[in-house]
């Protein structure tokens, strides 16, 4: 959509929201503030950024995998299971067309190894649910405007 405006003349929500903000640190460099959490993000050297924290695009991928690993992590424990070993390796590809986007990501489970037979579909089943997967799966509206 090129007219960003459109979007914000909606209705917003109704329910808790939730903040966090985003603020200039120095050339490529921004800090994310979430709830007195802060990390940072800059792009690759190759992108002309200094390469010491990673790209949004990697922490968007990042938020899907550690997301799948929450519930997989609260399914085990709710079936009196053992988290250790327990992981979550993610890949994405960008997409070669315009809009700049992630084209496709695969998630791979790493189930702790003593994880019973029985219980590797029930594991899959609820991880693939988790919040960020599904909120993927029906996007949010975007509202991008600027502040007065």
């Amino acid at each position: 959509m090129t007219d960003a405006t459109a979007e914000t003349t909606g209705t917003w929500p109704a329910g808790d929201i939730h903040r966090l903000d985003v603020s200039h640190s120095a050339d490529d460099v921004y800090v994310v503030d979430v709830r007195g959490h802060h990390l940072q993000v800059v792009q690759p050297t190759d992108a002309g950024g200094t390469d010491t924290a990673p790209t949004p695009t990697e922490l968007f991928t990042a938020s899907l995998a550690t997301c799948v690993a929450f519930y997989a992590g609260r399914y085990l424990r709710r079936h009196g299971l053992t988290c250790e070993g327990l992981g979550v390796r993610a890949e994405f590809v960008m997409a070669t067309d315009r809009p700049a986007r992630v084209a496709a990501v695969r998630l791979v489970i790493v189930p702790p190894p003593q994880l019973p037979e029985g219980r590797r579909a029930g594991l899959i089943a609820v991880a693939s649910h988790c919040t960020v997967h599904n909120t993927l799966q029906r996007p949010p509206a975007i509202g991008i405007e600027l502040a007065p």
